[in-house]
């Protein structure tokens, strides 16, 4: 009976085989002559006066003419010096500091797009940072395609250790199923890291955002995007990637996948929740058939066999973002992180349920 629950794991092979035939299909973009569009790059930072010299050096070697950009650092409230390192840095022509007309990150993109003068929005982080040629990739593409939002590739820096490697693992998943889906006109994830929009289309959805949840100003924008079918596409360019901090300790790195999941419920696109649910119903079967294994020994089989079909289309993905990001290495922690992994999610979504009660409590 039950090697039944083999027949569980199925929806989820499917979804994620069909999400790796549409990275397949993925083509770089080549390089094209420097367009005029007018772009202004938009960073909500809270406490980052330590981070923001980093990113700020890396906006103003940008090889895209210094009249056609400007950055906006938008301070959320800080309670450091954020607002004055931003200030003090001469090495971008246009560069706009201004304060949070509220609280939050989803206020802070806001106050910033709404003091914007160009056509094209672009987000990052305070902690990230990006080649000469970001700006420039993203404008051209913008110029040829022209798209109401530009998913880009983000990868986490290289930290030493099970953890640093599992937390880019994890991620380099999450960018291969986001190009992916993307690729097959079912784009369910972004990350505001990277990422691009008209500002005509942001302010045509901003209603969509749900403020009265702190996470997630980047997928409510592209769902509401999907849901009014406007073109959204993947830009696949080495130029393009942002490298971001991952987390340092356990503690702020359950603090994140808390904020990703308390998002999920407000989620309305049926491709994302479906894709969640399936996921969530083979890692619910990984751990019952591992923990049934544990206990009756005869029965591990079962568990060796749904742990192989479902870490067949997981490592096709995983194998080919490594690949495209020169992350390769990666690969050789893939089985202990597929053993974790089901642990880890499931340890996560108990964190979050046992934080909320706390909260309104």
């Amino acid at each position: 009976m039950q090697w039944l629950t083999v027949i569980l794991i199925l929806p989820y092979i499917y979804f994620l085989l069909k999400i790796y035939r549409s990275l397949l299909a993925i083509k770089p973009f080549g390089t094209v002559p420097v367009p005029s569009i007018f772009v202004s790059v938009v960073v909500a930072s809270h406490n980052e006066e330590e981070n923001l010299p980093l990113l700020l050096r890396s906006l103003g070697a940008q090889n895209y003419p210094d009249e056609l950009f400007q950055v906006i650092i938008v301070n959320d409230n800080s309670t450091d010096k954020t607002f004055e390192t931003a200030t003090d840095f001469c090495d971008i022509k246009n560069l706009v500091v201004i304060n949070n007309k509220g609280t939050g990150k989803k206020q802070a993109i806001k106050t910033g797009i709404e003091a914007s003068t160009g056509k094209l929005i672009i987000t990052t982080d305070a902690d990230c940072q990006m080649g000469e040629r970001w700006i420039s990739t993203i404008a051209a593409f913008y110029a040829e395609q022209k798209p109401d939002m530009i998913i880009c590739p983000v990868q986490f820096e290289t930290r030493p250790g099970f953890f640093g490697r599992f937390q880019e693992l994890e991620f380099l998943s999450l960018q291969g199923i986001t190009a992916g889906s993307v690729q097959c006109k079912k784009a369910s994830m972004c990350n505001g890291a990277n990422l691009s929009f008209t500002r005509e289309a942001y302010l045509n959805n901003s209603e969509n955002l749900h403020n009265e949840i702190y996470s997630g100003d980047d997928v409510f924008l592209l769902h509401s995007l999907k849901k009014n079918h406007s073109p959204i596409l993947w830009l696949e360019s080495p130029d393009t990637i942002v490298t971001t901090k991952s987390s340092t300790t356990i503690g702020s790195f359950l603090k994140q996948r808390r904020r990703w999941i308390s998002k999920g419920k407000a989620y309305t696109d049926s491709f994302t929740i479906l894709l969640g649910i399936v996921t969530f119903l083979a890692i619910i079967v990984q751990a019952s058939l591992l923990v049934n294994g544990i206990f009756y020994p005869q029965s591990l089989w079962i568990f060796l066999t749904v742990f192989l079909l479902k870490s067949v289309p997981d490592f096709l993905i995983l194998s080919n973002t490594a690949k495209r990001y020169g992350k390769r290495e990666l690969l050789n922690w893939f089985i202990p992180s597929q053993i974790v992994y089901p642990f880890y999610v499931l340890s996560v979504v108990c964190y979050s349920l046992i934080s909320n009660f706390k909260q309104q409590n």
